[in-house]
């Protein structure tokens, strides 16, 4: 397998970016994540086309309330190590890459944050690995079957990723952004790119969600589910308002699975889809209320 590794330099001086690198190394690629703070740790996954530099405004706040926040970069995005192929990417190892992280840290009484991606993946750690996770938190984010309707606008955005000779990653966290960017901000998202063959990962994720009922993840996320349905544990859903692809999703989620009965969920209507850039500060200290004072569980 090839691997690119995105410079150093790329990642010096990005604005709110303080935290010191860490690196693992699974199956043979170099991952890169955060860890900071102490106690109970929070478990910081992100999606498509971001990196843990979206968890920049949640870290501190988290670390702060006594948690420890974890936030690993996927493999093929931020400073992890990007496969320069789009075949050496399917659903099935960004899972195992990410089972692969959290067995390294032998992480233990987890609350997961997941949103985008980060739930594709996470959801799936929570059925496979549940002794683990003590509560989850849903962003915008859901499990797809392929057996639902796929919303017009993730049929826009995934033909989009694969007709564009230049995939814009910083352009398009601001488009699911409710709140304009700085344009440095911008650029740190476009940071992990140097180039258009290091955007493998970014243009094949679209591809990998399971928007049809025989497609690859379909049946392994369908047996995911029956686990989900019996999760009484904590489930919380907060999502961001201003979602044309994921509204809606937090209200499915609230019905099949039992952990959400009882739970101070939240739409927030002044976000968009990229909730932790919008309303960052405030996601951390209603996660660390939460964790400390769950509702009826």
């Amino acid at each position: 397998m090839e691997l690119l590794r995105t410079p150093d330099e790329r990642f010096a001086g990005l604005p709110g970016w303080l935290f010191t690198p860490r690196y693992l190394e699974v199956d043979g690629l170099r991952l890169h994540y955060v860890d900071e703070g102490k106690g109970p740790p929070v478990l910081l996954l992100h999606g498509e086309p971001s990196w843990s530099y979206l968890y920049r405004k949640m870290i501190p706040v988290l670390a702060g309330a006594g948690l420890r926040a974890v936030a690993p970069d996927m493999p093929g995005f931020g400073r992890s190590d990007k496969p320069a192929r789009r075949e050496d990417y399917s659903y099935q190892r960004h899972l195992d890459w990410m089972l692969a992280f959290l067995r390294a840290l032998d992480l233990r009484d987890v609350t997961l944050f997941c949103q985008d991606w980060g739930g594709l993946i996470g959801l799936r750690l929570v059925a496979e690995e549940g002794d683990r996770f003590s509560r989850v938190v849903a962003a915008n984010t859901f499990l797809p079957t392929g057996d639902q309707r796929v919303p017009p606008a993730f049929r826009v955005w995934r033909a989009f990723s694969q007709l564009t000779p230049v995939f814009p990653a910083g352009r398009i966290v601001q488009l699911g952004c409710a709140q304009p960017l700085d344009p440095a901000v911008r650029k740190a998202y476009d940071a992990p790119f140097p180039g258009e063959r290091y955007k493998a990962g970014a243009r094949q994720f679209l591809l990998l969600v399971a928007a049809r009922p025989d497609d690859p993840g379909s049946a392994p996320n369908r047996a995911a589910w029956e686990v989900l349905k019996r999760w009484h544990k904590p489930f919380l859903t907060l999502f961001g308002g201003r979602d044309p692809i994921m509204r809606g999703a937090e209200k499915r989620m609230q019905k099949l699975i039992p952990g959400t009965q009882g739970q101070p969920h939240a739409v927030l209507p002044d976000a968009g889809h990229f909730l932790q850039e919008d309303r960052g500060e405030d996601l951390a200290r209603r996660v660390a209320a939460w964790v400390r004072e769950p509702a009826i569980r």
